[in-house]
């Protein structure tokens, strides 16, 4: 009963890890695409 607590935990700690993986990374492309949005409008109030 001890190894299939342990199993679920593991299981549950690796899916939470590998969701959170994915999260970050798609914040980072978000805030990413931001600042390349700054960056062209300001580009364009340059001309």
């Amino acid at each position: 009963m001890a190894r299939l607590i342990a199993l679920l935990l593991f299981v549950a700690a690796g899916t939470a890890t590998l969701s959170a993986c994915n999260t970050v990374s798609g914040a980072g492309q978000d805030i990413s695409k931001g600042g390349q949005a700054i960056t062209n409008s300001a580009d364009k109030a340059k001309e």
